[in-house]
Formats: C-alpha cells, sequence, structure tokens
C-alpha cells in the first residue's frame, strides 16, 4: 500500500475508535454537567488534570523509545519490547505501593480528607494505563490497528454502561426499589467517586484483554540495552511533562489562582472543564493522528522522499484541522447542548482551546526533527520553554480574566512551540512545509469564523444558514486548490 494512503487508513482507524468511542464517552458530558453541580465536577476536572501529568511520568517516555529502538539492526524488536515493559511494569508497582502506603496523608494534602479511595483508585487507573502504553504502542508498530481500536473501544463501552449504572440506574432504583439487592453495591454518597470507579474497572478490564502480550514476555533488564534506551526516552518524559503542563495546568490551578473562595473557584473550574470538552473533536483529530503518525513517520524516514511526505501530510492535517475548527465554531449552537446549561457562560473559551489544539497538532507534526536526529534532549528544551510560558501567562492572566486566561495562555504557548519548533527543524532536519499555504489556510478559517458572527450581531442573519454557508465556502476553496489538483495527478499517473 501506498505508505501516505496506509497513513490516512491508519489514521482513519484509530480516529474511528478515538472519535466515535470518545463521543460516545462524550455523551457523558451531559450526564455529569446536569447531574453534578459546578463545584462538583470541578471535582472531576482537578483529578484528571493531576492523571494527566502523572500519566507522562508513568511510562518513562519509552513509548517513543520502543518505536526509535525496534529500528535499530543492533537490537531486536521483543528485546526492546520485554525491557521496556519490564521497566514500567516494576516502577508503576511501587508507585501504587507508596500512594497505598501515604493513601491518607496525600488526601488530606489534596484536600479530600474524606475521600482517600479517590487516590488510591487514581494511582491504580494511572498504573494500569502505563503498564498497556507499550502493548498498545506494539499493535501500532504493528500495523493492527483493528485490534488497537477494538480494546480500546470495549474499554470506552465498560465507561460508559457503567457511569449509566452508578449514575442513573442506582438512583433511580433507591428511590422506587430501596430494598433491592442491587443496593448493596451503592453509596449514594460516594457521588463524583463514582466516575473514577467506573474507569477503574474499565481499565482493570482493558488490562484482561491485553494479558496475552504480558504472558508471552519474560522479565528482562538489561543494562547493556535500557542505559542507551532511558538516554533517548527520559528527555521524553520531560516533552510529556512540560506537553502536561500546557494542556493541564489550567484546570488544576484555577481552583487555587483564582481571586474568590474555594466553592465560587471550584464553580469556576467546573464551567471551564465543561466548556473544554467542547474542544474534543480537535483533541481526538490530533490524537488519532499521533496514534498512526510516529510509527509512520519512523518507519518511512529511510525513504528518499520522506521530507517530501511529510511535508504533503502536514498540510493535509492543516486543512482538515481548520474544518474541525470551523465544524465546533459555526455550529456552537449545537454543541452547547452536550453541556448544562449553567456551563454555558464559558462558552467564549472554545474558540480560543479549538485553535490551540489545532497549533498543538502542527507541532506534533513538527517534532519528527528531534526524533529522526536523535535530539530529544534539545526537544525537551522546546517544552519547557512552552511550559514556562504557560505557568507565567496562568499565574498573570487568571487573576485578571479568569479561565479566559487560561485558553489565551494556551493558545499564545502552542503558537510560539510551533514557531520554535520550525525554527530548529530547519536547522536540524529541515522539511520545506508550505508555508504560505498553510497560513492561508489558517487565515481563511479565522476569517470565516469573523465572519460568520458579523453576519449574525450586525446584519442579523440565521445562525444556521450564515454558518452552513461559511463550511461551503471552506469546502469549495479546498476542492478547487487541493482536490481537484490531487485527482487531477493521479489521474494522469494512472494513464
Amino acid at each position: 500500500m501506498n505508505p501516505i494512503r496506509q497513513l490516512i487508513s491508519q489514521t482513519a482507524i484509530y480516529g474511528l475508535s478515538s472519535i466515535l468511542g470518545r463521543f460516545l464517552n462524550y455523551l457523558l458530558v451531559p450526564l455529569y454537567t446536569y447531574t453534578f453541580s459546578t463545584a462538583e465536577y470541578g471535582v472531576v476536572s482537578e483529578f484528571y488534570a493531576y492523571a494527566g501529568f502523572f500519566a507522562v511520568l508513568l511510562i518513562f517516555g519509552l513509548e517513543t523509545g520502543y518505536f526509535r529502538f525496534r529500528q535499530n539492526p543492533q537490537y531486536s524488536s521483543d528485546r526492546v519490547y520485554n525491557n521496556s515493559l519490564s521497566f514500567i511494569v516494576i516502577m508503576n508497582l511501587l508507585f501504587v505501593g507508596c500512594v497505598f502506603f501515604w493513601q491518607q496523608s496525600l488526601a488530606v494534602l489534596f484536600r479530600y480528607p474524606d475521600h482517600p479511595e479517590y487516590l488510591l483508585w487514581f494511582a491504580c487507573i494511572l498504573a494500569i494505563d502505563a503498564m498497556t502504553a507499550l502493548p498498545f504502542a506494539r499493535l501500532r508498530a504493528e500495523n493492527r490497528a483493528w485490534r488497537f481500536a477494538g480494546i480500546r473501544m470495549t474499554e470506552i463501552l465498560i465507561t460508559i454502561g457503567l457511569n449509566l449504572f452508578f449514575l442513573l440506574l442506582c438512583p433511580k432504583l433507591l428511590t422506587q426499589w430501596p430494598t433491592s439487592p442491587l443496593m448493596n453495591l451503592y453509596d449514594p454518597g460516594l457521588g463524583v467517586g463514582y466516575i473514577f470507579l467506573s474507569n477503574l474497572i474499565a481499565s482493570a478490564c482493558k488490562w484482561l484483554l491485553l494479558v496475552p502480550q504480558f504472558k508471552a514476555i519474560p522479565l528482562s533488564l538489561n543494562p547493556g540495552l535500557l542505559l542507551p534506551l532511558c538516554r533517548y526516552s527520559l528527555p521524553m518524559v520531560i516533552i510529556g511533562f512540560a506537553g502536561m503542563i500546557n494542556e493541564m495546568l489550567d484546570r488544576a490551578i484555577l481552583k487555587i489562582m483564582l481571586p474568590y473562595d474555594l466553592s465560587t473557584n471550584l464553580q469556576m473550574l467546573g464551567i471551564y472543564g465543561a466548556c473544554y470538552k467542547l474542544s474534543i473533536l480537535m483533541s481526538l483529530f490530533v490524537q488519532a493522528f499521533r496514534y498512526a503518525g510516529e510509527p509512520f513517520f519512523f518507519s518511512y524516514s529511510g525513504r528518499a522522499d520522506a521530507k517530501r511526505a511529510y511535508a504533503l501530510v502536514m498540510q493535509y492535517f492543516v486543512i482538515a484541522g481548520v474544518f474541525i475548527f470551523l465544524l465546533v465554531t459555526l455550529y456552537i449552537d449545537l454543541f452547547k447542548y452536550f453541556i448544562g446549561e449553567e456551563f454555558r457562560v464559558g462558552l467564549s473559551v472554545v474558540p480560543i482551546l479549538l485553535m490551540a489544539n489545532l497549533f498543538l497538532g502542527i507541532y506534533v507534526n513538527l517534532s519528527i526533527w528531534y526524533k529522526l536526529s536523535d535530539r530529544t534532549g534539545l526537544g525537551a528544551w522546546v517544552s519547557i520553554m512552552g511550559a514556562l510560558v504557560t505557568i507565567a501567562l496562568n499565574i498573570l492572566w487568571i487573576p485578571q480574566w479568569g479561565y479566559l486566561g487560561s485558553a489565551w495562555a494556551t493558545l499564545v504557548c502552542y503558537f510560539l512551540m510551533t514557531g520554535l519548533s520550525w525554527a530548529l527543524g530547519q536547522r536540524y532536519y529541515p522539511v520545506a512545509y508550505p508555508l504560505g499555504k498553510i497560513s492561508s489556510y489558517l487565515l481563511l478559517g479565522l476569517g470565516l469564523y469573523f465572519t460568520h458572527h458579523y453576519l449574525q450581531e450586525n446584519l442579523h442573519w440565521n445562525v444556521w444558514i450564515s454558518g452552513t454557508l461559511g463550511l461551503l465556502v471552506y469546502l469549495l476553496i479546498v476542492a478547487i486548490f487541493d482536490l481537484r489538483p490531487l485527482l487531477n495527478k493521479r489521474s494522469r499517473t494512472n494513464i
């Protein structure tokens, strides 16, 4: 199969599982925001923000290291896999043991002294996710996208089913049939804890489905392989951790930085966390591309036309990303119904976060320069610079602008990281990206978005008419300037 077509097909499969699965999971957002108060949902947003940081730390960058070292003829793919997985399993078991031992003290530190079980459940979720990351990476490397997608979908469906059971069915049974045997499994006082418990059970089921990948792997810790593997991979921890600062810091510190009382701060955090979910389509697209793109970039790097392919991938990535930006922003009056009414006061952050995530995707494309040139340490400095910008702007802007300041800080950070990564890439692994075309599509998307609002607010156009017109104009321009030339080129090639 043509490598570009293979990348597209793999992205489609990963995207199908991610988008369909996350969309189903996304449907839980109305359940949460209509069931819990803004302050209660703020607890959920805070915990999942912390989870993002630990998820990066507990994989130790070995996911990317595995992709790089399995291509090295000096080591066999199985040896790289065995050593990486053994190291991750041992370290994560130690992590869970530490959390279990200091459970109550940590609960007091995080201001949840009445629910220390939250921390233990989350530690187990994080450990399972980290230990299954490498088996998933192997499935990606072996192009077993359908098995990858099937396991992911199973995990998500179990999560959804358990949420519906605990948050919808059990409260009704408690009211209508309080003597039901099922009530032995339900404690109304646990509240949002059932969201965490559902996630834990689903993660355990995911691990069971991946047991064959664990059973066939003997424990192996070879210093001769682990040392160079860790030298390459550990900077990826810094990169990933800095990336989590850029992505999650706002939700982790809003409770502290907002200039109100704790209850109001949690309410604002809940509003921001719910509105952040409305940018999920862009996040899913970037995630699906990352799943398919990373093994593609490594496996294609030896080809003579590799850099040309990378430039073409970037071009069509931006075209698709701008389409998603327009789809959500032009039809925000439809998407807003996915969150409860009291959460909709924060909708102004959605376009900012969508554009921020689009620049994150561009940065993911650009990151091949340090991965393929083995300059992960230099790549870590780019991420550190981005993290410092995020920290500084959040500290500066949250007290003034609230969660809107966090959204702008995210966009500014990813924009600066994209520019810096492009500049360094041109020095260490130059790729002739079509900057003119990429910039034109980004400006076109912003232009259509602002035109849509002008037609609504000043000329009083119907929101659906102006939104649909803007989307059609964009698709027409893409068809004329990119799809038609591409189809004509293929036709000439086939003649």
